[in-house]
């Protein structure tokens, strides 16, 4: 079993000052395949003050000289991109081939969207052609917490680093202990592209430990935070008394709203968005929303898709699902199943239990509900699995109404042929992003949400100004 302990602080690999032994365990076969140590305080300690030091040189250095890093880092992370695939499919269950092209695959795109956009990003630049003498000067934010989830791991450690590096932060991460170890090998890639000593650092650890540490220091100047919402509440709880910027991407209920002038893939497309990663995506769209004249197709063409939905271990190759993270997120699925039974909706793919053939591993049946109301629990809760709650509407008015109705608001879809429709629900409905029509958004696109999905955005210019302070100054000198 692979042995992974040692934290990375101030540039070098050390070992844990108070850690205590954690099994990684492989969903699909429910034994562990590494050990790491969860940190406490005093090691979370150790790193923030590693970054504390090294953020005055590291906030000077010129930003085409934090670009060129990056850039540096880009081709090491193509280099070890197969030692991520292998990770990431391991801990968290990721299908190797899914986890090769989608889960790796994101990092890199990331990373690269933001070096295209930070060459062109003036960080220091004049407020207008009516104030010669002043300017506005966008410089990084400080010590930077950075609290990322297990579900897509490198997509959230590259938003993060990526973003914080070339706005000059310097930076810990703790990544989710559920899935460590790609986050140890990006550590490995940190050094070997050669960031400054105390400017990236790695400390595993619980939310309780070490994620209570990092969100509550004084010498915390930033949180960002991607996970549940109820932990979201806790660390921006935790964060108050030091009044450090919190950012939050947290949970969603995404509607997918099927007009009945949608293409023919619409629904089918819709079904496999949902079931991909296996349901654990914040942005799924969970609840199908389909006009009345098409409803009952549109459910008889659901179930049929999600039947041929196979499930396998990650480690096959093949287009398949893989199993969910761990054995608690795989009881909460079983539990919501049964409750979307137990309130009157329509089991019509699916249901409770493993697959066929599975008595080992956190496998879910790709389950699909019909005749689900925004009443049910299975409609209001994010369920994180691969599991679709289909509703009817009448009007666009009532499409609107019903998705709206939740307490998140991160990703809605659309689906219809007519342009001012599409127009009209992309402003009507309150997410912080709206896809239409299987387009997805473009690279360097924002991606964040609004009521209880968070705050802030990740991802292209508007990522790097989320870890930067915005500074006015009048009486500058011409050079």
């Amino acid at each position: 079993m692979l042995e992974k302990r040692a934290f990375y602080i101030n540039g070098q690999w050390v070992d844990p000052i108070a850690g205590t032994d954690h099994h990684v365990i492989d969903p699909s076969t429910e034994e562990p395949c590494a050990v790491i140590s969860l940190g406490g305080a005093a090691d979370a300690e150790a790193a923030i003050a590693a970054a504390k030091a090294a953020f005055p040189a590291w906030m000077q250095t010129d930003p085409a000289e934090r670009i060129a890093l990056v850039e540096k880092l880009i081709a090491v992370y193509e280099a070890r991109a197969e030692d991520l695939a292998q990770a990431m499919s391991s801990e968290m269950g990721a299908p190797i081939d899914m986890s090769r092209s989608q889960q790796v695959g994101a990092g890199t795109w990331h990373l690269k969207n933001f070096v295209r956009d930070a060459k062109g990003f003036d960080f220091v630049r004049p407020l207008g052609d009516h104030a010669p003498s002043d300017r506005i000067i966008y410089e990084p934010v400080g010590v930077a917490a950075l609290i990322t989830p297990w579900n897509w791991p490198m997509n959230q450690v590259t938003l993060k680093v990526g973003a914080a590096a070339i706005a000059g932060c310097t930076m810990v991460l703790k990544p989710s202990e559920e899935s460590p170890l790609n986050a140890m090998i990006f550590a490995e890639m940190m050094d070997e592209a050669g960031f400054p000593a105390g400017v990236f650092n790695l400390v595993n650890g619980d939310g309780p430990g070490v994620g209570t540490v990092l969100s509550g220091h004084p010498d915390v100047d930033m949180v960002s935070f991607t996970g549940s919402s109820r932990a979201g509440r806790l660390i921006s709880k935790n964060a108050a008394d030091t009044l450090k910027r919190v950012h939050l991407e947290l949970g969603g209920k995404g509607a997918n709203v099927i007009f009945d002038d949608a293409d023919e893939k619409a629904v089918k497309r819709g079904v496999l968005h949902m079931m991909n990663n296996t349901g654990q995506s914040c942005n799924a769209p969970s609840r199908m929303l389909v006009q009345r004249s098409r409803y009952d197709a549109a459910v008889e063409e659901a179930a049929a898709v999600a039947a041929k939905v196979s499930v396998g271990p990650a480690t096959e190759d093949g287009r398949h699902i893989g199993p969910v993270v761990n054995e608690v997120q795989w009881t909460k699925i079983q539990d919501l199943i049964q409750k979307g039974i137990d309130e009157g909706a329509r089991l019509v793919a699916g249901g409770p239990g493993r697959p066929e053939g599975f008595n080992k591993g956190f496998y879910v049946r790709p389950t699909v509900f019909a005749d689900v109301n925004n009443d049910m629990t299975i409609a209001r809760e994010e369920i994180f699995g691969p599991v679709l709650s289909i509703l009817p509407f009448d009007t666009e008015e009532e499409a609107v109404e019903i998705a709206n109705d939740t307490v998140y608001g991160l990703t809605n879809y659309v689906q219809t042929q007519d342009g001012a429709r599409l127009n009209r629900m992309a402003q009507a409905l309150r997410s912080g992003m709206v896809e239409m029509n299987g387009t997805s958004r473009a690279a360097g696109s924002p991606f964040g949400g609004m009521k209880q999905s968070g705050n802030g955005r990740e991802g292209g210019i508007w990522g790097i100004e989320d870890f930067l302070e915005v500074k006015a100054v009048s009486g500058w000198a011409a050079e």
